[in-house]
């Protein structure tokens, strides 16, 4: 499976997780733990809310930790909100327009799961589509169209529900082919205000997902960490494996749960495919 990294608070350079911990995003795409893919070498990509209108967005299919042209961008762009991602194909090709992070507007998204039979469901998945949307598919992954039908369901509105209405049509139309288990996913996607995340699975168990506990409690924890003296009150991070095993910095996402990191109190609620 993919892992990826969200990051929201006072700007940082992208480096400092990408690169800069004891298990980075890098250290995860030769060496992942918590998955069956210990290897995610299928391509990379980087999107960044900077000084555009737009996020920004560098994606590649090299391997992450072979990309000399990564390290230089991640030592130089800092910002206070970004996605980052390392592939493990579920077998479409290996190519640009299938690396993560998908953009459309002020919209990011990553995803690590698949949707199971995706070739069986392809077309009628397809097809649900809004037009508007339509062309701007450019890939073939099950993750980019989990994305424009999120947004074909009303992302731009209400993200959390189009999420849920997405997720239940992926459901129900796998059942209607007589397949079970149909959708493993975490997700990560931003708006360029929030940062918002989904840990879910149809029937088995949800890929990993975790995020940093409040930085004032974990400074108390480690009052000689210079490093996590340095965090800012609302800077998380939410990781599909700990980039640092240090006591207290990170707590499991439940399954079947949505987190939103924003300005104030994050918000924590429970994730239901709507049918």
């Amino acid at each position: 499976m993919c892992r990826w990294v969200g990051y929201f608070g006072s700007p940082i350079r992208l480096e400092e997780l990408v690169y800069n911990t004891t298990h980075s995003l890098i250290e995860q795409s030769r060496s992942a733990r918590q998955t069956s893919h210990l290897t995610n070498a299928d391509g990379f990509g980087l999107g960044w809310y900077g000084t555009h209108e737009t996020p920004g967005v560098y994606r590649s299919i090299s391997p992450a930790w072979s990309n000399r042209n990564l390290q230089e961008l991640a030592a130089q762009i800092e910002s206070p909100l970004f996605l980052a991602h390392v592939r493990a194909s579920t077998g479409t090709p290996v190519q640009e327009t299938n690396c993560h992070p998908f953009r459309w507007g002020r919209w990011l998204f990553v995803h690590n799961g698949f949707v199971r039979d995706y070739a069986r469901l392809r077309r009628d998945l397809l097809l649900a589509i809004d037009p508007r949307f339509f062309a701007a598919i450019e890939g073939t992954t099950d993750s980019e169209l989990l994305f424009y039908l999120a947004l074909t369901f009303g992302l731009d509105d209400e993200p959390l529900p189009a999420l849920e209405r997405m997720a239940g049509f992926v459901e129900s139309t796998a059942q209607r082919f007589g397949i079970e288990d149909a959708l493993q996913m975490t997700l990560g996607l931003s708006d360029g205000e929030r940062l918002y995340a989904v840990r879910y699975a149809s029937a088995s168990e949800a890929n990993s997902l975790y995020v940093s506990n409040d930085a004032r409690d974990v400074q108390l924890l480690h009052p000689e960490n210079e490093r996590i003296q340095s965090f800012a009150a609302e800077d998380r991070a939410i990781v599909s494996e700990p980039l640092e095993e240090l006591p207290g910095l990170w707590r499991e996402v439940p399954a079947a749960t949505a987190i939103v990191v924003q300005p104030g109190a994050d918000d924590e609620l429970a994730f239901t495919p709507a049918r």
